[in-house]
This record gives structure tokens, sequence and C-alpha cells, in this order.
């Protein structure tokens, strides 16, 4: 008889609200241009005694209205970031750019294009290689401020808006981040449920190359509705990542014996059956042996990137009989043997 899998803790922002150290960050532009924010804070129903508390955190509300009202002030959607504004309205106008696009793999592209003709400084790209597919945000940062709240914000709206466009949580591989790690780096988990790696060449979203070709199933109308509720909707994930590829996903990362791991361990974890986990990943359009590989891709990049280990012992490492089987796998993955892999990222 199957048994019911037990709720899991949400990985929506903590109802208590984000962390106040990371707003304040936000407000960097704002203050370099005179913006008196304390005032926004206060109209906006802030505490400003609370938000000195450690680990002080501010409502979704509160922190919507303060966005409203500091876009309003300053006449730019970017928060001031930008030596050309975001006029308001700008990404209204770029969620019915993309629309009517007919796969996500249009619509990131377009909206790609669209930053290009509003801004010479914010560069989005979409570059796959092999099953992998990577979203990189660079910001120029002529006005020479601290800007890795601005970036990582710009990476977590497209994350869920386009998540929201295709009605299914992109789930990522991992974020490389081309800052060091903040104040708030707890706060990661929710921006980003995935591996995280700080003091990166690049920032950049790291998902499979099969959301891609997944349609985009709204309308004008659902759009228009969406953008009324702006920013509150893009302040908490499109949906939790409560689906079973999530929490099998964080499971694996976490566990250092990933190739011990088999499918039966999973669902007696997950308190449920084998049977029904088959179906319910089916369901979500994944296996387990999606998945695994998909964590055993992750880790065997990143041991090839950034670690002298041997290419045989990473192989065992992550569950594969011998060398020939991870070298064959990882060709798949990638289009390159390891060794090349490794060499391409030392050269």
């Amino acid at each position: 008889m199957e048994t019911e899998e037990k709720p899991q803790e949400s990985l929506q922002y903590r109802e208590s609200g984000i962390l106040a150290a990371a707003v304040f960050a936000h407000l960097a532009a704002a203050r370099a241009q005179g913006i008196d924010c304390e005032r926004l804070l206060i109209d906006s129903s802030v505490d400003l005694g609370q938000t000195q508390a450690p680990n002080a955190r501010i409502g979704r509300e509160q922190l919507a209205l303060l966005l409203r009202r500091l876009w309003d002030e300053l006449g730019d959607e970017s928060s001031g970031y930008l030596s050309r504004p975001w006029l308001p309205g700008t990404f209204a106008m770029m969620g019915h750019a993309t629309i009517t696009c007919p796969s996500l793999r249009r619509a990131l592209l377009r909206s790609a294009r669209f930053v290009a003709m509003v801004s010479d400084e914010l560069h989005i790209k979409l570059v796959e290689d092999g099953e992998e597919a990577r979203l990189i945000f660079h910001h120029e940062n002529r006005k020479q401020l601290p800007n890795q709240n601005f970036v990582e914000s710009l990476a977590v709206i497209w994350l869920r808006f386009f998540s929201w466009l295709i009605d299914r949580t992109i789930l990522l591989e991992r974020v490389h981040l081309a800052f060091p790690p903040p104040d708030y780096d707890e706060e990661y988990a929710d921006m980003f449920p995935c591996r995280h790696y700080f003091d990166q060449q690049e920032t950049c979203l790291v998902f499979n190359t099969r959301y891609l070709n997944m349609p985009l199933v709204r309308d004008a109308q659902q759009l228009s509705e969406f953008l009324a509720r702006a920013p509150e909707c893009l302040l908490t994930q499109y949906k939790s990542d409560n689906s079973f590829t999530g929490r099998i996903r964080r499971m694996l990362q976490s566990d250092n014996s990933i190739e011990n791991l088999s499918l039966d361990d999973v669902a007696e974890r997950l308190f449920t059956s084998p049977q029904t986990l088959r179906r319910r990943l089916k369901d979500e359009g994944n296996s387990w042996q999606d998945i695994k590989d998909s964590v055993r891709r992750d880790m065997a990049m990143y041991q090839l990137k950034g670690q002298e280990t041997a290419v045989a012992e990473i192989a065992e490492r992550l569950g594969f009989s011998e060398p020939s089987a991870f070298n064959r796998a990882f060709k798949k993955w990638t289009g390159l043997a390891p060794g090349a892999y490794r060499e391409k990222f030392r050269g």
C-alpha cells in the first residue's frame, strides 16, 4: 500500500520576509543619487529600529511598496544602477515582447535582444553547451556602484518570470556569481535553490537545455494580470520548489555518497514507494536517472575545473563502474572528454 509523503518545508522566502541586509544592499544606487532612503523605508511602513537587529527581515509587502516608491522617485526600474534609466513600464514591455514566442528558448533570446535595445551596459546571453544551458548576466557598472544585489536580483526576476511563462519551475543545476559571498548569503537558498559558486568569472544561471524547448503557455490577458501584481509576484518563487525533482536534487547534492543512493533509498527518505516516485517524476517530466546524471554532471564539472582530482577518482566518486563509462557520459553531457574539458578551463 502506498504511503503519503510528508509535507516538506517550502523554499519560498520565509514568512517573515527578506533579510534587511539584502534590501539595504539594493538601495546603494539610490543613496549614491542622494535619495533619502530612510524616508522611503519609513513611508513603506518599515520600522527602522527593528531593521538594525541581527538577521532582521523586511516583509514582502513592505519591500514591494518600497520598490514602487523608489522606481517612481527615480523614474527608473533599475533602481538607479543603469546610466540610462529603465523608464517605468520597461519590464512590462519586455514581457509583452516575449509573450508571443513559441518556446522558452525564443523568449529568452528575445528578452536578451530587448535588453540590448534599452541598455548598452547590461547584457544577457543564452549559451547552450551539450545538455547544459547558461543564462549569463553582465553589468558594466559604469557608475562604479556595489552592484552585486542588482545583478543577482535580475537573475532572480528572469528565473521567476520565465518559469511563470512556461508554467513550470526551471530547476537550476547551479548558479555562478562573479562576486564574493555577501553578508546575506543565507538568503541564497531561497533565491536560487541549487548549488552556489561565488568568485566566478561570470554570473549565470545553469539549467538543463530540455527546458528551452518547452512552450510558453500564458496569454496577453494573463500577462496583464501578472504585471498588475508586480513586483510582489516576483519576490517569491513562481512555485515553491517542493517538486519531487527538486527534493531529490537537493538530497543528492547534499549527500557525500551519491553513488550509494538507489531509487529505493530515495523513495524511503521521501516516505513513498518506488512505484509512486517513478510515476510522480514522470508527471514532472523527469526520471531518476535524469536527475542523478544532472547532479553527477554538476559535480564532475566542478571537480574538473577547480580541483586536481584524477579523472579516475572522480568517476569512482560519482558511482561509475569504470573511467571509460564516465568518459562516455561526460562527452555526451558536454561534447568534450573530461581531460579536454579540464584543459579548456585551464588554458
